[in-house]
């Protein structure tokens, strides 16, 4: 699979024309030979929206789905982009899992760790889940900005069988953002064996600036692809699991977890 990631600028504020930029982005990509697209955290409303998310939330078969998952069929891209989910009562921070190749409702992924006040003052954390989904013959698992700084999500996933982790982000600028950007993002990929795909926004809303710095990394922790810190940016790799098999076998670290009793 080529696989692209979209950097969004978040320059201007939450202006409209949201949904316009990623059909954008998709078609770009998609001629660029891309099968997947994987867009920011709430890409759909920007992430700095404060009160504003209880008017713009929607289910999951709500308009965005609609007129995206067309877009998708009719360019030939799927895509994994964040959106503000109403879920029964509740508000959630979810992704939206697009398969270009068929006529269905998305796939949802609802962020479990939720990060500080702002985000648990507009939505609610269903708790931990497992959700991957195959595009292109690709297993690919989703979890959302802060559920991958946590090591026990990622090694759930690659327990799974996920093969490609995507991650929609919205990591803000600053030395802790620095950090999770060049180390983090590897590390989970090195520790699991699997590629990591980390979309952020970058420069700023009217709320919050943000980190930037997009980025793919593979199973031996190399980075195929990294976007700067200010800017929209487009990212490209090949996505090839049979090409690291040897990284593999020299680093076999869910095996030997196992196998020691760490892991059950």
């Amino acid at each position: 699979m080529k696989l692209a990631v979209f950097q969004m600028s978040a320059q201007g504020g939450n202006h409209a024309g949201r949904t316009d930029r990623i059909k954008a982005a998709m078609r770009e990509a998609a001629n660029h030979g891309a099968s997947l697209l994987i867009a920011p955290e709430l890409a759909l409303s920007g992430y700095g929206r404060r009160e504003g998310f209880a008017g713009l939330a929607e289910p999951a078969d709500g308009a965005w789905a609609a007129e995206l998952g067309q877009a998708s069929r009719e360019i030939g891209i799927s895509l994994i982009a964040g959106f503000p989910e109403t879920w029964g009562d509740t508000r959630h921070i979810s992704a939206m899992v697009i398969d270009a190749t068929r006529d269905e409702p998305p796939v949802i992924y609802r962020k479990g760790c939720l990060y500080g006040d702002y985000e648990k003052a507009h939505f609610q954390s269903p708790g931990p889940s497992t959700v991957i989904a195959e595009l292109d013959g690709l297993r690919v698992g989703v979890l959302i900005c802060y559920d991958i700084e946590f090591p026990e999500n990622a090694r759930r996933l690659a327990r799974a069988g996920a093969e490609l982790i995507a991650v929609p982000t919205a990591l803000p600028l600053g030395a802790p953002g620095t950090f999770i950007a060049e180390h983090v993002i590897r590390t989970r990929a090195y520790e699991n064996q699997v590629f990591v795909a980390y979309a952020n926004h970058a420069d700023s809303d009217e709320a919050f600036t943000f980190q930037g710095c997009s980025s793919i990394a593979a199973p031996d922790g190399a980075v195929l692809a990294a976007a700067p810190q200010t800017g929209d940016a487009l990212l490209y790799a090949e996505i090839e699991p049979e090409s690291y098999e040897a990284s593999r076998k020299e680093n076999p670290y869910i095996d030997d977890a196992v196998e020691v009793g760490l892991l059950r």
